[in-house]
This record gives C-alpha cells, structure tokens and sequence, in this order.
C-alpha cells in the first residue's frame, strides 16, 4: 500500500475513500469505460469459451461479461485458463478489474483480476452481499479494491473497539454543530461503509469541511504573518520615471489596466508587503502593470527585481523593458533620460565582467531595476534597497525561493506574481489563499484573432500535408510559423534502442517516443518546408546560441522556427502567424493554451494546427477538441481542471506527494471553499496560534508536514 498508493499510516487507509459505490444488482455501464485506464466493474458473465490459435499450440479463454446493454471481453492466456473457466461460469457476477484496451475494436481487460460475488455459497453471505452498497476504491494493478476493502474492515473493527479513541477531530465543535455536520467518526463509518446513498452524501459533506477547513486555515494563518511584518511603504511620486513613461506611451492604457494598476498602487503605500497575484490572458499586458508597478517603486527611492523561470524569458523581458522604456532606461549613462535608471540583466551564463557589473550596479543602487533568472536569488547579489519582487510564472517558483529574494531586502519587499495561467477563482482561493487577486480579463486594441484546428495525422494524413502548405502559405505572405515538439531529439538511447520517452498511457498506446525537434526539423527542410529558413530552438543549447537564434527570429530572417517548449512564456514576435503542435495530445490543456498565446500577436489572425494521432474517441483528442473550440483561458482552466485530478492543481505532481484533497473538488465545491474560507478567517483571528484548538493544530502539522507547507507556494 505505500509503495503503490502512497498510504502508509492507518490514518492514510481511513481517509483513502472509495471513488465510487456500486449498487447491490446493478451492473456498471460498460460502454462508458476510459480506454487506458485501471478500472474496477461489477458485472456479469455472459458466455466463456476456449479458443486454440497457431495452429492449436496455443489457446485462449474468452469471457464475455454484460451488464444489459454493453460487453467487455476478458482474456486469458496460458495454462491457467481452465481455473478461471471452472470459476467464471455464465450468469455469475464478480468484481472485475484491470487495464482497459481494445482489441479489433472490442474493448477488454487482459488477465484481470477478479473476485466473484456471493460465492460463500451460505444463503447469508448472498443476502448480506446484495444488501450491500459496495465500495470501489481508487486501485492499482498491485492492490486492488477488494483488498483495500478488506483492510479498511480491519481498521473500522479495531476503532469500534477502541471507541474511536485515535481519532481527533480537527473541527471545532462550535463549527461543527453550528453548520449540522456528522461527527468525524460516524463520517468515517459512513463514508467506507453506507448502508444507504443519503450515508454518503452526509459523510462527504463532512469530510469535504474538514479538507476546505484545515487547508483554509493554513492560508489564513500565512496571510495573518504576512500581515504583521513590517515594509517600506512606496508611494508615487509625481514628476518622476513612471509620469515621464506613462507620457511615452503610444496608446491608452485598458480600463483593466488602469484598474489594476491602482490596485497595486493602494497595496505599494501600506507599511505591510503586498503579496497580489495578477492573472491576465496571454497578452493582455500584465508586463506593462508589473512594469509601471516597478516604475513607482523606483520613483519612491526602492529597487525592483523581476524574476523569470528561464534565461530565453529573462532575456526577452529585459530586451522588452528596455524597448518601452527608451532612454529612461539609461540613467546615468550617456544620452540617457535625467529622470531615468539603469535597467540590468543577471542571468547564470553572463561573461565575468558584465556580471560583475551588474552587481555593482545593484549594490550602488545605481540600477532601479534588475530582471534575471533564479542567479538573482544567490547569496552573491546584494540590494541597495529592495522595494518589490515581480515573479513571473509563478507555478515555477517553490516557496523557497519567495524567500530567499525577500530576505534580500532590508525590510520585506513588497511581491506581485504575475500568471498567464487563467486559475478559476476557487483554485485561487486554494492554491494562492495567501495572495490577493487581481485579474486583467480584456485583450488591449489591436490583437488579432486565432482559428485553431485539430489535425487528425492518423485518420487523415492529406490534413497534414495541408497544414504545410498553410505554413508555406503564411511564409509566402511575409509571416512567420513555430513548429512545436515535445522532445529535443538527442537524449540517449534506452537499454532496448528506443528513446527513453516519459511513460503516459498514451505512449504505451502507441509505442513511439514522442517526435523530437531536430528529427522534425530535418525531415521539414527536406521535404514539405524545403527552400524555407528552418532553424531549432531547445533548452539544451548554449544560451548565446538560444540568444541569437530568437535574435534573427525576431528579426525576420527565420521563416520557420522548430522549438520545444522554450517558446511557452514570454517570446513574443508580432510576425509570427502560424504554430504547429505536434504530437499536441503529449500537452496539457493550459500549456497549449499557452503556446497558441505566441501567435495572433500583431495585426495579422494567427492560426494553430494541433497535430495528433490519436483515435477520434479518445479523451485526449476531446481534449484537443476542447482547446480548438474556445480561445477563453478560463473556461480552459476549468476544463483541464476537470480533466485532471485536482491533486496536480495543487502542485503536487511537482512535488511527488500525493494531494491532500480526496474528497473536495475545486471546481464543483465553490460554496463550501468560501465557507470555509470566512470560518478560517475568524478562527485565526481570533487565536492565530490556535492554542485553544489543539485538534486543529493536529491536523494542521500533519498537513503542512507534506513537504513544509510547501504546496501552498506551488501554485
């Protein structure tokens, strides 16, 4: 079990609930089983038989199960077949499980594993079975449902014992009572053992309050700290850098800017550090917001620091900054603005001297602003006075490295996370509980449409042979296109010769690593791109080479650029029209979402080809389906979202622990995460160390003991 399912404790067993009941008599629906995935059906054999093939040497047996209106075959190889013929007789129900593929179209499970149901042959057992709602529980190949039953039996047996003793409840009582929840132990019977479906309702309404509750208050008492610590209040100064900008600018901010703006603004001139979070669509202008933001605090004496996840982003942003801002970018220098400061890079592959002086310029105050990776947080870099912190992409950073660049100020600086992720609003009450949102929802004047389609190469190659000729197309009317692959081309081979490629269900459908840049781009300047200025783009390359590359992309003399996802944030090239994704199913729903932001860029529609070759039935192809469909961020987010466990929205992928949520959905729990969210708010003020709640603490340490607290900051 902890091996396989990360349970280690009992209290990990009690609290690993079932997904889903199955109901005494009824049969699941075996028509709407996912393909690829590890199931658990109850059903009923309908006709089994033994099959001889290569020429009688070998034989099968073929069990077909039916539960009314669809079948599921079973098949078994070898010599065990006729143990399971003698117990898979036609018109007996079981438990069945294991992984669902297809063969000649016919779904089937391979060599399941099974229990049959009323086999304890007494009249008791039969009845006792059917009276039953019976729980089926998140399993793997190792472990399956039954056997967590069994265990889970063993538990509630040994606490009624006990009388439920090891228990501790971590609501508090008035709480309870006052919003007519079950008490935790009754909740825990109900949940793994329901006599009815009103038993399981009542438990997880429980269950959900109590993961809304301890997670709530984990936030509410970082948002409390966070409040009290002392900071350097920023105000604007009239006159100075930000006016002189503003006063450049070649358009009207959006309303959404200006907003947002005085959001931050308001946050900036309180003596405590703002901690916003500003989510915006691709290119809706959250650099301009985030660079005003850091403008103002120039203006009232500080510094400002951006951070990006990567030297390509650093760099673009540095190249960016400077190109809004013009000559008050030059402060000090030569020809530069008298309002202006020096804007510097600091990035881990800068040659000696530059960085060298680029820490002088921070140590001197004499650069107001510094963007660069995470080479900004070593212990070398010193501030003159750091004011605020701008990190990009926040899901990039852990907590760990918020810190370390706060501790560079001589008080708390003031932080803004910027995010083109859309986060529906309950996942930011979740997962960034401690940051106040701001959002920028309008796209500024002047942005230009995309028509995205799905590319079915399997079903039909001519659409992929056309989707070239529309990236000639593009090229021929002065444009220019991104190819996307999900891999780079020159890992190093597997122990068997194929390509150690990351190991998804789909990969194992298809059995080929997924397309790699430098392959893709050799067979593009050979074939269907010939004659065109094909040129690669990846992480491993030597970031000088990346420079340039980008450089003479953005310079127009690159048609074609053929790129992992390096190109996912930030890179932005107004004459780059078309993007085509392939292998797009090996992506997720946001990272596309995402990767299609980089064209549609200037005046010109951008287009988006997603090339798949999975099967038109497939959930990754709805999933494709889903993001051709919408160009909104946050429907997206919602779909993703219910297409993914809510584990992942809690970073917790990242971090290799499993999520603290399994009863509460994000998405569908609105009202129960702000309910909790107020509770919290109160609980903590009043007693911010919770020391009249012990329980709670309880529950607290043994949540915030996965990784330190660490998931709140994953975003």
């Amino acid at each position: 079990m902890a091996e396989h399912l990360g349970l280690h404790t009992v209290g990990d067993l009690l609290h690993h609930y079932p997904r889903r009941y199955a109901e005494r008599g009824e049969l699941t629906r075996l028509n709407d089983l996912p393909l690829d995935e590890h199931v658990t059906v109850v059903a009923q054999v309908s006709d089994a038989r033994v099959h001889k093939f290569n020429a009688g040497r070998g034989q099968r047996l073929e069990v077909t199960l039916t539960d009314g209106s669809g079948r599921l075959q079973l098949v078994f190889f070898g010599r065990s077949i006729y143990h399971h013929q003698k117990e898979l007789l036609p018109g007996r129900r079981g438990m069945f499980a294991g992984k669902v593929g297809t063969f000649r179209n016919v779904r089937q499970l391979s060599h399941p594993a099974y229990e049959m149901l009323g086999k304890d042959s007494g009249a008791d057992a039969v009845e006792a079975w059917a009276q039953q709602l019976i729980p089926l529980y998140p399993a793997c190949a190792q472990m399956e449902s039954w056997k967590i039953s069994n265990a889970v039996d063993v538990v509630l047996a040994s606490l009624e014992a006990t009388g439920w003793e090891a228990v501790t409840d971590p609501l508090p009582p008035a709480l309870q009572e006052g919003r007519g929840l079950l008490p935790l132990p009754e909740a825990l019977r109900k949940v793994h053992r329901p006599r009815t479906k009103a038993d399981i309702e009542d438990a997880r309404a429980r269950l959900k309050w109590d993961e809304a509750f301890v997670l709530q208050v984990a936030l509410a008492r970082r948002r409390h700290a966070d409040a009290q610590l002392p900071a350097v209040a920023r105000k604007p100064v009239a006159g100075g850098l930000l006016d002189a900008f503003d006063a450049r600018l070649p358009f009207t901010l959006t309303e959404g800017q200006r907003q947002v703006s005085a959001e931050i603004f308001d946050d900036l001139a309180t003596e405590h550090p703002m901690h916003r979070l500003l989510q915006g669509e691709v290119g809706s202008g959250k650099t301009l917001v985030a660079l005003r933001a850091m403008l103002a605090v120039v203006d009232a004496g500080g510094q400002a620091a951006m951070l990006a996840p990567t030297e390509v982003l650093a760099q673009q942003h540095h190249r960016s900054v400077t190109e809004m801002m013009g000559d008050l970018a030059e402060g000090g220098m030569l020809g530069g603005s008298d309002q202006g400061t020096k804007v510097v890079l600091l990035t881990g592959s800068m040659g000696t001297a530059a960085r060298r002086q680029a820490l002088l310029d921070l140590v001197t105050g004499e650069a107001g602003i510094v963007i660069g990776t995470h080479a900004l947080i070593e212990d070398k870099v010193q501030f003159h006075d750091l004011g605020l912190v701008v990190v990009d992409e926040q899901h990039r950073f852990g907590v760990e490295q918020r810190d370390a660049l706060r501790s560079k100020g001589k008080q708390p600086p003031h932080l803004l996370v910027m995010t083109a992720t859309p986060i529906p609003r309950t996942v930011a009450m979740t997962v960034f509980g401690d940051l106040e949102t701001s959002v920028l929802a309008q796209l500024p004047a002047g942005r230009s449409p995309i028509a995205s389609h799905v590319v079915p190469a399997k079903d039909k190659p001519h659409f992929l042979a056309r989707a070239w000729e529309r990236v000639r197309e593009e090229v021929e009317a002065g444009h220019q296109a991104y190819v996307v692959c999900p891999r780079i081309g020159d890992e190093e081979e597997g122990a068997n010769g194929r390509k150690k490629s990351p190991e998804s269900p789909e990969d194992e459908a298809e059995k080929r690593p997924p397309l790699a840049v430098l392959e893709v781009a050799e067979q593009l300047a050979k074939g269907p791109l010939a004659g065109l200025r094909v040129e690669v783009l990846h992480g491993r390359m030597q970031p000088d080479a990346k420079d340039d590359v980008m450089r003479r992309f953005a310079a127009g003399e690159v048609d074609v650029l053929v790129a992992t996802t390096v190109i996912e944030v930030g890179v932005n090239v107004p004459n780059a029209t078309a993007m085509v994704i392939m292998d797009a199913d090996r992506f997720g729903v946001s990272q596309l979402h995402q990767l299609r932001g980089r064209v549609g860029r200037g005046s010109a529609a951008g287009l988006c080809l997603l090339v798949s070759e999975m099967p038109e039935a497939s959930p990754a192809r709805a999933r494709l389906g889903a993001v051709a469909s919408t160009l909104d961020g946050f429907e997206l987010s919602r779909i993703d979202l219910e297409q993914r466990r809510e584990g992942d929205v809690l970073g917790q992928a990242q971090s290799g622990v499993r999520s603290s949520l399994r009863m509460l959905a994000v998405i569908d729990d609105e009202e129960i995460i702000a309910a909790a969210r107020e509770e919290a708010a109160a609980v903590v003020a009043a007693d911010p160390e919770l020391d009249h709640l012990p329980a709670l603490r309880t529950a607290l340490d043994a949540l915030l003991d996965e990784e330190r607290e660490e998931f709140l900051d994953k975003g």
